[in-house]
């Protein structure tokens, strides 16, 4: 007999707080009514080298009826290696038809972590980051990085070699400021239709020294190419691991294109652990529906 709607839900009820307790801080609750998490691996305890963001979201019919929908985010995971992951997850869906199948996922992920660990692939390159660090670190951990003036042209300049200033420049509308903490998050968002205009928009707010002052400035765009009929899309973290990806995430569960979100994160000196997501999406999604 089929399992029915009830049964489904308890199911993933269950899932839910075992992986919760597996994972302890690893697993985050993204959004909780949209059924969003994130759970991020790496390929040891002590001093990770390798690590991934498994984001996914758990649809009515699974586990026995619809595959998790599935995000991988790494700054490294690119080309064969996300082709040979994404099939491995594949095959192990296709081998546990009808059974709750994250635990096995990441586990697998791991495998293939502590693989790459072991082998002779060189460290991932990551740019210095402003990430939180966990909450056993201590919370004397200060952030005073702040990208430079200089950082920020560089992270601009890579989507359009070619110098356009006669771009027009989109309006831009800013949300409603989220403060917990003493670290508070705002949102800005602009219409855009070319990656010129997303460069224009964000020379244009970086010119505000509140905003080029702001921790992190993460962003998200989505551009619907008519001729082609795909989406043209890009993200940034700026700092905060795996946020940038997040947010484009939520641009295609909401299904909104042609925009361009940025969410300021001012940071206050108090960790907030994953809540920091929450808010992040919060924004976004407010300016989004504003």
């Amino acid at each position: 007999m089929a399992a029915s709607d009830t049964e489904r839900a308890q199911q993933q009820i269950d899932e839910i707080e075992a992986l919760s307790s597996i994972y302890g801080d690893d697993w985050c609750v993204v959004d909780e009514d949209e059924k969003i998490y994130c759970i991020k691996i790496s390929d040891c305890l002590d001093q990770p080298k390798w690590t991934l963001c498994l984001q996914v979201i758990l649809p009515p019919g699974y586990p026995t009826a619809e595959p998790p929908i599935y995000q991988l985010n790494a700054p490294w995971l690119r080309g064969q290696d996300y082709t040979e992951l994404a099939n491995s997850l594949e095959e192990i869906y296709l081998q546990n038809l009808g059974e709750s199948i994250l635990y096995l996922w990441v586990e697998k992920i791991r495998e293939v972590l502590v693989e790459k660990a072991q082998s002779s692939d060189p460290e991932p390159d990551i740019k210095k980051t402003t990430e939180e660090v966990d909450e056993d670190d201590g919370d004397d951990f200060l952030l005073d990085y702040q990208p430079t003036q200089e950082d920020q042209t560089k992270m601009l300049t890579y989507m359009t070699p070619e110098s356009q200033d006669d771009e027009e420049l989109p309006p831009i509308h800013h949300g409603n400021p989220i403060t917990d903490r003493r670290s508070t998050f705002q949102a800005h968002l602009a219409p855009v239709v070319t990656t010129r205009q997303v460069k224009r928009v964000l020379e244009k707010l970086y010119e505000n020294k509140k905003i080029a002052s702001a921790t992190h400035n993460i962003y998200a765009y989505r551009i619907y190419c008519e001729d082609k009929q795909t989406f043209l899309q890009d993200c940034e973290d700026d700092g905060e691991t795996a946020a940038g990806g997040r947010l484009l995430h939520l641009m295609q569960i909401l299904n909104v294109h042609n925009v361009l979100v940025v969410v300021s994160r001012w940071y206050g000196g108090i960790l907030l652990g994953p809540d920091r997501f929450k808010h992040i999406n919060n924004c976004a999604r407010n300016v989004l529906v504003q």
